[in-house]
């Protein structure tokens, strides 16, 4: 196991390593505790810093050290962070988040503490018996720590054993798997990939705006792979899934780029937003290299993609393809849609941001 623990659960580390024999279950252990820190372990800056989905991204970039260490082994990740008494008063809850990462299983665990009921220290204890006790869980051994929960504590509990054909995904044995209508439907013809963080009624319009304009259906396509962070996790993964109804035609992938995913689906249409045909030309998301940022372009010409482009408000105003600054390459393979057949002025990013303040 790696075991990745940030804001309280330290202790977890220390106890283990006191047992003689530590070495063969403890592949290594990690406090990333400054947030530039937590934010190198991720490979970016999560939404919020304790949450239980910031628990379960640490957990799977712990399990995929572990892989790295020792890839023979069966490993698992484990992550904690917790926002627990400090040397000043907290004006939030006193919590903490836990989890752990396999080749099959996604876990977590969520507490909110009793404010003012113990001590820093008490509360640290409290949170590394809960770690050790998921530790125990992910391990397969069936004891477990008695743990003092005062009146009104009640730890939430979650976890997905992934079906195969993902564990497959997330090992790399595969590179897509299809879920609902793309089961029976086939190798998609358009698609529209994103993140779908919620999917919301602009992504379900748009959808429909692209299959009338293309005359075909669109399949929506999710990588479990990103750029710059941890890959999804099987309860990520089965929550986005389960935002789909059964007759959408949805594609998960390990496809983070779009010159990836032309090698995955071919010379197909892809339906996008202004934000996102502007970062496929810009040779920032090419490590700042020109050359490769056209040899990207001219890959999804040459396997003969398109892009249909929605537009986007900024700033109060509707901003079309006509308004972008690409490049002329990749302006070459895109077309319109009008403001007159979609206009959406919300995003998944400004909805997370309701969400997490409701």
């Amino acid at each position: 196991m790696v075991i990745a623990v940030t804001g309280g659960g330290s202790s977890a580390i220390s106890d283990l390593l006191a047992v003689p024999g530590a070495s063969r279950s403890v592949l290594a252990a990690v406090v990333p505790y400054a947030s530039q820190a937590l934010v190198e372990w991720l490979g970016g800056a999560p939404d919020e810093y304790c949450s239980t989905r910031t628990a379960r991204a640490m957990a799977m970039a712990a399990y995929q050290k572990a892989v790295t260490y020792d890839p023979a082994a069966r490993t698992c990740g484990l992550a904690c962070t917790a926002s627990l008494a400090s040397d000043r008063p907290k004006r939030g809850a006193h919590r903490a988040h836990l989890a752990w990462q396999s080749a099959s299983t996604t876990a977590c665990l969520s507490l909110e503490l009793a404010k003012d009921r113990r001590s820093r220290a008490g509360e640290e204890q409290l949170v590394s018996e809960l770690l050790l006790n998921l530790i125990a869980e992910a391990c397969g051994v069936d004891d477990r720590l008695a743990v003092e929960l005062a009146e009104g504590e009640q730890p939430e509990t979650s976890a997905v054993v992934a079906p195969m054909d993902q564990q497959d995904l997330l090992a790399g044995r595969v590179e897509t798997v299809a879920a609902g209508a793309a089961l029976e439907a086939g190798p998609p013809r358009a698609v529209f990939s994103g993140a779908f963080n919620p999917l919301h009624a602009g992504h379900r319009q748009m959808a429909e705006v692209a299959a009338t304009i293309l005359g075909h259906a669109v399949a929506f396509e999710i990588s479990v792979l990103n750029v710059d962070k941890p890959p999804l996790d099987f309860i990520e993964i089965d929550r986005r899934l389960r935002q789909f109804s059964p007759d959408q035609a949805v594609w998960l992938s390990r496809a983070a780029r779009f010159t990836q995913k032309a090698d995955l689906f071919g010379g197909v249409t892809f339906a996008v937003g202004a934000d996102t045909i502007e970062r496929i030309g810009q040779p920032r998301y090419y490590g700042g290299s020109q050359i490769a940022a056209d040899e990207a372009i001219a890959k999804l010409a040459a396997r003969g993609c398109q892009f249909l482009v929605f537009g986007r408000v900024r700033d109060g105003k509707f901003a079309a393809l006509a308004d972008l600054q690409l490049p002329s390459n990749l302006r070459a393979l895109c077309r319109e849609v009008p403001e007159s057949l979609f206009r959406e002025d919300v995003s998944s990013t400004e909805l997370r941001r309701r969400q997490a303040t409701s």
